[in-house]
């Protein structure tokens, strides 16, 4: 069996797993099917031609994804986060991306809309986006919280997620890197940096140069909701110094009018 399609096996009884009493079974004749699926398997992967093979990918990646996307659904593990959830907040964009976007945790918009970045903050990154010649189909934008941090009754605003929050939701993100594989992660904000690499530290020590995830180029940079609330020219050209740096790991071509850009 190709390892997409044991995924997705495996997914399947892992579901069956949490909403069954009795641990799943298969009869003989099923264990002998799957022996021989590798055969099949085999013959479907020699007939792709090598031009269908990076949209096979993608496809596969998807599937797998989707599979993701069902369990975290139906996620009831931080039980007061279900309860007050509109619905989870998975992750949207390109499943081959090369570019990969983390935030910190769904906002009232991203609850209401179930799409990350959908807010005042969202559509700044729509438009930093942009101006580096990408569209939002062409990353993949996820947060560490697949729900909206729960905020106490008549209260306004968003609240960071807590760490234990963090902690039992970061398996997810896990798996979307894994299987997204992405030549490049920006963590967006100090809460994405501590979700993703259970670290702290200021963002001005952390910004602007490269760390690694799993062997993966991380660049750390500034939550746009920061550049929301500090409009200083100065604290914009940092972000976009970060997205420079990013362009050119990316092999992106930089024009002068990019190079001189200011948010």
């Amino acid at each position: 069996m190709t390892q997409p399609a044991l995924d997705l096996v495996i997914a399947a009884l892992e579901r069956i797993r949490e909403k069954n009493d009795r641990a799943p079974r298969a009869s003989r004749t099923a264990l002998a099917r799957l022996q021989d699926a590798p055969v099949a398997a085999s013959l479907r992967e020699a007939s792709t031609s090598p031009t269908e093979q990076p949209l096979q990918a993608a496809r596969n990646k998807a599937d797998l994804l989707a599979a993701i996307r069902e369990r975290v659904a139906a996620c009831t593990k931080c039980a007061h986060l279900a309860c007050s959830r509109t619905q989870t907040v998975f992750g949207v964009g390109n499943p081959d991306a090369d570019l990969m976007f983390i935030g910190e945790a769904p906002g009232a918009d991203e609850d209401q809309q179930g799409e990350p970045f959908v807010g005042r903050a969202g559509q700044l990154l729509t438009r930093i986006l942009k101006a580096m010649n990408f569209a939002r189909e062409d990353v993949y934008i996820a947060n560490i919280l697949k729900c909206r941090p729960d905020m106490p009754a008549g209260s306004f605003g968003n609240r960071p997620p807590a760490p234990a929050e963090m902690q039992t939701c970061r398996p997810y993100l896990v798996e979307q890197i894994d299987i997204i594989q992405p030549s490049v992660l920006v963590a967006l904000g100090a809460v994405a940096v501590e979700g993703l690499l259970g670290m702290r530290a200021a963002m001005r020590d952390l910004r602007g140069r490269w760390h690694t995830y799993n062997n993966i180029p991380l660049m750390i940079t500034y939550h746009p909701a920061y550049l929301l609330r500090n409009q200083a020219p100065s604290e914009k050209r940092k972000v976009w110094e970060d997205m420079l740096q990013v362009m050119e790991r990316l092999e992106r071509p930089i024009s002068d009018r990019q190079r001189n850009y200011f948010l």
